[in-house]
């Protein structure tokens, strides 16, 4: 293992891996608003543009495990420089796409190269700054970059599908990936985990056929009919997905999901607060983004400055939210995030808020308090009670609980406003948005309740119980989460 470089080559070294995740984060938030100019140009349907996005959350989420396992074992920079050139790649193929078909396929190659990116450059980072306060401030800086590109997304996506068009959108990724990839040569040493995981190619295979299958159902039931034997025989494929990984995980001996991290209900409340609340941002970006521009006529940089309040907000209540979560555990800004984000759905679901300026401008700032305020929470109550040496594993499971829950956000929230439209979505749009608006506000209360469940006394002797069932070591110490 290389020593820690007390240089302000660290520093730098934090900064290359930043530029890693504003790239893949921007990806999803400036393409949200150029779906509309792509739907016309491909003359796609909603479900052509859910793909676009789901293409890419999909793979995300399915290979985020696999590829931090693998950079452990070969090598935490040779795998990051690979998903540079693979991303970078992905993105090039994706500004020259000649249709639907090829931009989804295209959209799965950037996909790939990001599943080699934010993992592993967390477990850089973990190993250049290896003094706790120094480490913490370094994860903070990491997180805040969620913000950054939350804000920035949706106005330079504008800016640039107004100015130069859809596909200038991956141009973006380009000198920031190269600039990336050569300070990556230049200055991010090489490291190893000590005692790296065995590959579970079985588990990693029952997982992509079970997200790909479930994903496929989802999209493709309102035009095929939610009882044809495309959509059922899809949706059996996933269950059979889903049963396999429930008998085989527990008989390895290093799984590529050690099913005993359920039985802690930090662990499990985080994976479904991820996914809720992931799913209720895929969801309110997808709707708000064809309603600014298909329904109100708007232009994608205007619709990119409506997006503003809600992307500004979580980037102000984001390293707020670290703080708090440093003293004062995760369940207060759970709690804060479960009402903002219910608030927020209330108002678009029962009150019509998208009718009405100023009300439709207190949703979007509620949302994205709630957004920007329930991220850091989800990864402390990931490893609340954790040994040590199973916390990476936990928080990638969290982080690919995120992509899971903006996949299936984007699938749901989309098949139920095709479900409803009969003439345009465009003139339907109103009223079979409805129940979508509804959906979301159900994700927000889960992400309340949840939160309020799995972060008090009960929930830490459950999570210390699982502790000392994955740690044979009894010396050996447990991530102990601040009192809720």
């Amino acid at each position: 293992m290389p020593e820690p470089d007390p240089s302000p080559r660290r520093h730098l070294v934090l900064a290359i891996c930043c530029m890693s995740l504003l790239i893949v984060s921007l990806d999803n938030t400036v393409l949200n608003v150029a779906l509309p100019t792509m739907a016309k140009e491909f003359d796609t349907s909603i479900s052509g543009m859910q793909w676009t996005i789901d293409a890419y959350t999909l793979v995300l989420a399915s290979l985020l495990m696999l590829a931090g396992s693998t950079a452990d074992r070969v090598g935490r920079r040779r795998v990051f420089r690979t998903g540079l050139v693979v991303f970078t790649l992905g993105s090039v193929l994706c500004s020259l796409a000649p249709n639907l078909e090829s931009l989804v396929a295209f959209r799965m190659v950037q996909a790939v190269g990001g599943s080699m990116l934010n993992p592993v450059a967390m477990s850089i980072i973990t190993n250049t700054f290896t003094e706790p306060r120094e480490r913490a401030r370094a994860i903070g800086v990491w997180g805040g970059v969620v913000g950054i590109s939350m804000a920035a997304g949706p106005l330079v996506g504008g800016l640039l599908v107004e100015a130069v068009g859809w596909r200038a959108i991956f141009w973006v990724n380009l000198p920031v990936g190269l600039a990336a990839l050569l300070l990556t040569t230049r200055y991010v040493p090489e490291s190893r985990a000590p005692k790296p995981r065995r590959a579970d190619p079985v588990g990693q295979l029952l997982v992509m056929v079970l997200l790909g299958a479930l994903t496929y159902a989802i999209i493709e039931a309102p035009a095929v009919g939610w009882t044809a034997p495309l959509t059922l025989t899809f949706a059996a494929l996933a269950l059979a997905a889903l049963a396999g990984l429930l008998l085989y995980e527990p008989r390895r001996e290093e799984p590529l999901i050690d099913l005993r991290f359920f039985r802690s209900a930090p662990f499990s409340g985080a994976t479904v607060i991820a996914i809720c609340a992931f799913a209720s941002l895929g969801g309110f970006l997808f709707l708000s983004t064809l309603y600014l521009q298909d329904v109100r006529g708007l232009d994608a940089l205007h619709a990119g400055l409506w997006m503003l309040p809600m992307a500004a907000m979580t980037l102000v209540c984001a390293p707020l939210s670290g703080r708090l979560v440093g003293a004062r555990g995760p369940r207060l800004p759970l709690l804060i995030a479960g009402v903002a984000m219910t608030a927020s759905g209330v108002l678009l679901a029962a009150f019509e808020a998208e009718n009405e300026n100023g009300t439709r401008f207190l949703a979007y700032v509620l949302f994205g308090i709630g957004f920007g305020v329930v991220n850091a929470p989800i990864t402390n109550t990931a490893v609340a009670g954790m040994p040590r040496a199973q916390a990476g594993v936990a928080a990638a499971v969290a982080s690919t609980s995120r992509q899971i829950g903006q996949t299936l956000g984007v699938a749901v929230i989309g098949a139920v406003l095709a479900s409803g439209v009969t003439r345009s979505y465009a003139a339907d749009f109103t009223e079979a948005s409805r129940p979508a608006w509804w959906i979301i506000t159900t994700c927000g209360a889960a992400v309340l309740a949840i939160g309020l469940l799995t972060t008090g006394a009960w929930a830490r002797s459950t999570a210390h119980r699982t502790a000392r069932r994955l740690t044979p070591d009894p010396e050996e110490p447990t991530q102990v989460p601040n009192s809720g």
